[in-house]
């Protein structure tokens, strides 16, 4: 039976229905969506949130970490109360509160190949919030693998990156074209430090990405880099090419 809004759907998502990108269709669209976001720190926050509110019918979350009072300065879907909790259990208190139409699916222990495959081969759609470099790398592989499209985030000290992988596009690169076996990026928030609103922003980025990728709208990020320099709120925009001799995505597109 083909999904339909119900009233109550219909008066919560109105300000977004209005759009002419968005419209019922689209709406519909984003019901019958299931999505993964991968980690819920300071970057799955923001997107857990909008992507709940905004009405994606199923969202998978994934983290094996507990909350933990040194978070609470940048990972605003967790609060006082739950320091001790699991991340997932955190925020499906939160996100339920926020839209009781959705579908809440756990994944409270760390993924491994086969069940980080299996997660991402029931979804449209992943998010990597994550903050270190092998999960990121998994995760990619995993979506080249389904021909899933990625859509990553990183933010560390005064800094933020952003951009879109969809190996359902031929000239799209994926994350190992860009940074091939490691960066900088590897250091985490707690070794480096980072500034709260600069995650909200990139999550929020990444929450924005989605929907235009799961409704059907605008330009996403492929094979564009996004850096974000908080310091002198500047943006800045690379232009990314895939690599054809990339070892994780290099033969799919041969």
């Amino acid at each position: 039976m083909p999904a339909v809004l119900n009233d109550q759907e219909l008066l919560r998502y109105s300000r977004q229905i209005l759009l002419q990108h968005v419209d019922i269709d689209g709406q519909l669209r984003l019901k019958e969506s299931r999505v993964l976001i991968v980690g819920l720190g300071g970057l799955g926050s923001p997107v857990a949130l909008y992507l709940a509110a905004a009405g994606v019918g199923e969202l998978h979350l994934a983290d094996f970490d507990t909350v933990d009072l040194t978070n609470l300065q940048r990972q605003i879907i967790h609060d006082t109360d739950s320091v001790g909790l699991s991340k997932v259990d955190s925020a499906i208190r939160r996100l339920t509160a926020i839209n009781p139409e959705i579908q809440l699916i756990a994944h409270r222990t760390a993924l491994d190949e086969d069940s980080l495959a299996a997660a991402v081969a029931a979804v449209d759609l992943v998010l990597d919030c994550s903050d270190n470099f092998s999960t990121r790398e998994a995760v990619n592989a995993a979506c080249v693998a389904a021909c899933k499209p990625l859509v990553s985030g990183a933010a560390i000290r005064l800094e933020g990156q952003l951009s879109v992988f969809d190996p359902r596009r031929p000239e799209s690169p994926c994350y190992h074209c860009l940074y091939g076996h490691g960066s900088e990026a590897e250091l985490t928030c707690s070794e480096a430090g980072v500034v709260g609103p600069l995650v909200g922003l990139v999550g929020s980025l990444q929450a924005l990405e989605a929907l235009k990728l799961l409704v059907g709208f605008g330009e996403p990020l492929v094979g564009r880099l996004l850096l974000i320099d908080a310091l002198g709120s500047r943006f800045r925009e690379l232009r990314v090419k895939r690599d054809p001799g990339c070892s994780v995505c290099g033969s799919t597109h041969a």
